[in-house]
């Protein structure tokens, strides 16, 4: 569990000293005035928790400080800390043997870093055991498709790729039967980024989506939705666009240790009601982490 909390302490380092950082040193020997409610606001806003969810924040620490008699901010700190925590889930259970091969559609904006993610999910995977094929189902952006196949090399990684231009479609399907016929047992399928008010690409991922049913009954098993977690709260819209064409049923936050802020995390629970399934904490494969609550706030606050 050590080895755990040092990973998401080192990663979110950035986090920790610009806006959380100064959540932190608001905390010690001295007494909760209205100033303080008043600064803890404005920085939980500024720490990207979106307006909504600090009000209902601010509101939940007043009732228990006039609950339990709270009256330093040292009280309120540990507080914060349960509050923060309360408002994330642990990601569930990942269940990655619902189908033989189970397929897994990752999507995202352009620059999310969505193919990225793909290859460290293809390293966490077969890590575990698991046979995993990539598809390199991004045929639109000119680097993709050699930047899959790069990591595949890298990884050790099967790769189905198609040409650059392509049908998307054509070559998902093509992936999905090339890991029933090889046997895989996870198939990871990379998407065209595309922007989520870009109606024609929307509607064009929907396509990819209905063909890897046709490819294999019940596909996709699981879409998973990448989020760059430096954009903050405009990634809000880009989620609930996206939930609503495929049916997103988890999250994972990339690039989380590039955010100087890292409250948007409050956000997608509060708003969309998706888990954060993993973290990027580094650039490295093994920075991927499964999404941690209690580690996520000790790193973003510090440890005292």
């Amino acid at each position: 569990m050590d080895n755990i909390f040092n990973k998401w302490i080192q990663g979110l380092e950035r986090t920790r000293k610009v806006y959380f950082g100064r959540i932190a040193t608001m905390f010690g020997a001295t007494t909760i005035t209205e100033d303080t409610w008043d600064e803890l606001d404005a920085l939980l806003i500024q720490a990207d928790l979106g307006v909504e969810t600090t009000l209902a924040v601010i509101q939940s620490l007043q009732d228990r400080a006039f609950n339990e008699g709270m009256v330093t901010t040292a009280e309120l700190e540990q507080a914060l800390k349960d509050e923060l925590v309360a408002r994330l889930d642990e990601p569930p259970q990942l269940k990655l043997d619902v189908a033989n091969p189970m397929v897994i559609l990752i999507v995202g904006v352009n620059g999310s870093g969505k193919t990225t993610t793909i290859a460290k999910l293809g390293k966490l995977f077969s890590r575990q055991g698991k046979r995993v094929l990539l598809v390199a189902g991004d045929t639109f952006r000119a680097a993709a498709v050699d930047q899959l196949e790069i990591w595949g090399e890298r990884l050790n990684l099967p790769v189905i790729a198609g040409q650059q231009g392509g049908d998307p479609g054509a070559v998902t399907y093509d992936g999905i039967q090339a890991a029933i016929a090889r046997g895989a047992d996870i198939v990871l399928v990379d998407t065209a980024g595309r922007l989520h008010t870009r109606y024609n690409l929307m509607e064009e991922l929907k396509k990819v989506h209905r063909v890897a049913g046709k490819a294999m009954p019940g596909a996709p098993h699981a879409v998973w939705l990448v989020l760059d977690a430096t954009t903050g709260q405009n990634a809000l819209q880009q989620a609930k666009a996206f939930k609503e064409a495929v049916h997103v049923d988890g999250v994972i936050l990339a690039k989380l240790d590039s955010s100087a802020k890292g409250g948007m995390a409050f956000a997608i629970k509060r708003e969309l009601g998706l888990p954060i399934l993993f973290a990027g904490l580094g650039e490295q494969p093994d920075d991927l982490q499964r999404f941690n609550r209690d580690a996520f706030v000790e790193g973003i606050l510090g440890v005292k």
